[in-house]
């Protein structure tokens, strides 16, 4: 008993120069424990004579009650330091301004794609909408295209096990229209196609907008009028245009359409490859096959179609030179887009 004050002096000195609880509880446990000092003494009792314990015991308890009391006591001091350590650590200058949360802004693509349907509305189209889904008589067969054509290739298209695929244009969405039998009809199918390809100026889901115009006595001339205000309604500027003959299954005659080039108004650039014409479309008179699979009298009725990539617009309208930024997510690059 007689270093039972020697123990005690030096516990506290210890729990005073303890840092953290970790430090703390290895204390306790080495002088209040099971196996701690104090216990050792408290045990020991019972070795001394019996007119000595009662004082032995109550020093020894003493002991144990003022280290119970200086443990506690550190703990209580090393929490309130920890709290307010983590505080400091999380402390906001309330005097600083706020950081605030930005407006969004619609995705590039999707500004252009409204803004082409508000045009061609003003210009009397409807809006018709159709599956992504699709089969093969509405994707190809009823558009006048071939088993042997190339698009029906593995290659560009995806195709689903049951023989049904992802449409390669919105022209299905035509077809349907016109199995209705609701003539005349003016419409235009903007969505979503699907091929497979991918590059800086393709990528395997792209937007397209396409129209048609069916009715009597509709012509080329019709047709060309229509693209040219709708071009320089597009681009807020005017705008010569022109048709180069091509081949499109599903019309006849068929043409790619240029306009002059938005970068050097047709003086020659790298974008146009110093032709000063940029191609934006094709276009053509519906082929009477495709008025045939579909029942209609293409002795009575005319009508053209036409179809533009939506990425590909949008690219022009504001200059940007890889279609696959478009897809990135890339705020940096898509904060330009908030307003304007």
């Amino acid at each position: 008993m007689n270093d039972l004050n020697t123990i005690v002096e030096q516990t506290l000195s210890d729990i005073a120069r303890a840092a953290d609880a970790g430090a703390l509880e290895q204390i306790r446990v080495r002088v209040l424990g099971k196996s701690g000092v104090i216990t050792e003494r408290l045990k020991s009792l019972g070795t001394l004579p019996a007119q000595d314990r009662p004082a032995a015991g109550q020093r020894i308890n003493e002991a144990k009650q003022a280290l119970g009391d200086a443990i506690q006591k550190r703990r209580s001091k090393l929490e309130q330091a920890r709290i307010a350590g983590e505080l400091a650590a999380g402390h906001v200058d309330v005097t600083l301004p706020g950081r605030g949360h930005a407006a969004g802004g619609l995705h590039p693509v999707t500004k252009v794609r409204l803004r082409m349907e508000a045009l061609f509305q003003q210009a009397g189209f409807r809006i018709a909408e159709g599956p992504e889904v699709e089969d093969d008589f509405h994707n190809f067969e009823a558009l006048n295209i071939p088993a042997n054509h190339p698009a029906r290739a593995l290659m560009d298209t995806f195709y689903f096990p049951d023989g049904r695929l992802l449409r390669t244009h919105t022209s299905p969405v035509q077809i349907r229209a016109l199995r209705k039998g609701a003539l005349p009809l003016r419409l235009i199918a903007p969505g979503r196609v699907y091929r497979c390809d991918s590059d800086i100026t393709h990528t395997p889901m792209f937007h397209q907008v396409e129209g048609l115009v069916v009715d009597e006595n509709v012509s080329l001339a019709n047709l060309k009028a229509i693209l040219h205000g709708f071009m320089e309604a597009f681009f807020e500027r005017k705008l010569g245009i022109r048709f180069r003959p091509s081949y499109f299954p599903f019309t006849e005659p068929s043409a790619e359409v240029d306009i002059e080039c938005v970068f050097c108004n047709g003086g020659g650039c790298r974008v146009c490859k110093q032709t000063g014409w940029l191609e934006v479309l094709g276009c053509g008179m519906v082929h009477p096959n495709v008025f045939k699979s579909v029942g209609i009298d293409s002795e009575r009725w005319t009508g053209y179609a036409f179809g533009m990539g939506i990425e590909r617009m949008t690219m022009l309208r504001y200059g940007v030179n890889d279609i696959r930024l478009y897809y990135d997510n890339d705020l940096r690059f898509l904060r330009q887009f908030r307003t304007g």
